[in-house]
């Protein structure tokens, strides 16, 4: 299945120039969020095609089209993607991956206004800041921050997050070689390290508050994406429900087909 066709458009915040993209149509909007130093393109893969709804995304300060600025945090993330909403018109369907499920929560809890459904795919945060799954990332922002690419990755490749992920987890392993590749190198460094420490700033009782329907989709062979986390969101928000999919780094084909049922499916009851 072909990603979602996306046109750009410029939008700004304190000052900065950000990238956000819409499909386009008269359908209701579904706010959909990338990872950490993911980009638009993989929300749109994960988007189903054939829905009646319109998908919006925003590339986070030092992502993909957009500018970095001084503060890179979950927090100012989600506060961009709030003001979007804000844009676009909401209550919106909201959801993220990654780091983008982080961000979703914390407008989902902070701007309830703003969130009529809730998706939070393979998440790496509950609530606790600087989660011990977040550590490889780390790991790889603090060689960024004190080394050139090149020895910055040898020497990750020698070390034993590389051999524990060679193992259990090979699609993080990919994602964080890939890191060593990304430009600008100190931007990509900045993120790794600020966010790696950082949390969305919601409690245990902020997300059994929660209200709205919630799908939380997980996969297995994930260290950064802890099935865990997943199965603990799923028991704190009272109106989820929970899909696991194809682990990615065993058949990507499969985890986008499941990513893409499960996410219309939940969408067509909206």
């Amino acid at each position: 299945m072909k990603p979602t066709a996306l046109s750009r458009f410029a939008f700004e915040r304190d000052g900065l120039a950000l990238a956000a993209y819409d499909s386009g149509g008269d359908g209701p909007a579904v706010v959909f969020q990338h990872g950490l130093c993911g980009d638009i393109g993989q929300v749109a893969e994960a988007f189903p095609e054939g829905t009646a709804f319109r998908l919006v995304g925003l590339e986070c300060r030092g992502h993909g089209a957009s500018a970095a600025g001084d503060v890179l945090s979950i927090a100012t993330f989600a506060d961009d993607v709030a003001a979007l909403i804000e844009r676009i018109g909401g209550p919106v369907v909201l959801a993220g991956i990654s780091m983008g499920a982080a961000i979703a929560s914390r407008i989902a809890v902070r701007r309830p206004d703003l969130v009529r459904g809730l998706v939070l795919a393979r998440p790496a945060w509950v609530s606790e800041p600087e989660p011990a799954n977040m550590r490889p990332n780390a790991e790889v922002g603090a060689l960024l921050s004190h080394y050139a690419p090149e020895v910055a990755r040898s020497r990750f490749v020698a070390g034993d997050a590389h051999a524990m992920l060679s193992r259990e987890a090979p699609d993080n392993l990919a994602s964080l070689l890939g890191f060593f590749e990304r430009q600008p190198a100190d931007v990509t460094a900045r993120l790794l390290s600020a966010i790696s420490a950082d949390g969305p700033g919601v409690s245990e009782d902020d997300l059994s508050g929660l209200s709205v329907p919630t799908l939380v989709l997980a996969t297995d062979r994930d260290f950064i994406h802890p099935l865990a986390h997943a199965e603990r969101l799923f028991r704190l928000v009272p109106a989820s429900r929970m899909v696991e999919m194809t682990p990615k780094g065993v058949d990507k084909a499969a985890y986008l087909s499941d990513f893409h049922t499960a996410l219309g499916a939940f969408l067509r009851e909206f």
